[in-house]
């Protein structure tokens, strides 16, 4: 049996009357991109807050590698293994590319520091900084400012902060936002990919992404799952087919 990574266990979280989560179970397997997608107002980016620490659930938890981390913080769970990218890019524009690796990965690592100076001086995080550019492919960019970045390889940039922690999965929070279709498919080629260096969780509006990256997608519709499938299963679902994707399936 795939070994599972990260895993939901009937997590709930009401706001007021909504109830954005509503016993929510999805788990994520080695090797694997699952792919969570659902309608605008969903309660998406509430179920990936909870997994990632930014909200504590009313009920249920979350579980990385077996281990209950539903109590942790976002840097927590990060040191634990649980690498994020996010929708709206966290980078620092005005730093350089590699700046911008150590930096963040010092972060998530919960070392303190004041000065850039000394950190940039820091021989042994400078070479997980560079291996970590290498395998996103943008060894050749490190003194770049990132605000010179394509929108693309700032989310390469994002996964190589991630990398530097040696993560044991990854959740992605819509990295197609604001790709046109030739960034898209270059990085559609780099995610899939990168599934063998840790599962991703993928939170995503492109169906193209989806349909083509998907080991198994998960539909979430006001809150509560609805079906979990694989991609035939997914597009020829009646509910799943009335409730979001319509024609485009």
């Amino acid at each position: 049996m795939t070994q599972t990574i990260l895993e939901t266990r009937g997590i709930s979280k009401s706001f007021g009357s909504l109830k954005a989560s509503d016993s929510v179970s999805i788990d994520l397997r080695a090797g694997e991109i699952h792919a969570v997608i659902g309608p605008n107002g969903a309660g998406k980016s509430t179920l990936i807050h909870q997994i990632c620490g930014g909200l504590r659930p009313d009920a249920g938890q979350v579980l990385l590698q077996g281990q209950d981390v539903t109590a942790l913080s976002t840097a927590a769970r990060a040191r634990k293994g649980l690498g994020r990218t996010f929708q709206i890019s966290a980078l620092a524009m005005e730093d350089s590319v590699l700046e911008n690796v150590m930096l963040g990965a010092l972060g998530a690592s919960g070392r303190p520091w004041r000065f850039l100076a000394p950190v940039m001086g820091d021989r042994a995080l400078r070479d997980r900084a560079e291996a970590a550019l290498e395998r996103v492919g943008l060894q050749d960019n490190r003194q770049t400012r990132t605000a010179a970045l394509s929108h693309g390889q700032r989310r390469q940039l994002e996964v190589a902060v991630a990398l530097t922690l040696d993560p044991r999965a990854f959740v992605m929070d819509e990295p197609m936002a604001g790709l046109g279709a030739e960034g898209s498919k270059t990085l559609t080629g780099f995610l899939d990919g990168l599934r063998d260096q840790a599962p991703i969780l993928l939170v995503e509006h492109d169906m193209d992404a989806v349909f083509a990256l998907a080991d198994r997608i998960s539909v979430l519709v006001y809150g509560r799952i609805i079906a979990t499938g694989s991609v035939d299963d997914i597009r020829t679902n009646p509910e799943v087919r009335d409730a979001y994707l319509g024609e485009s399936a």
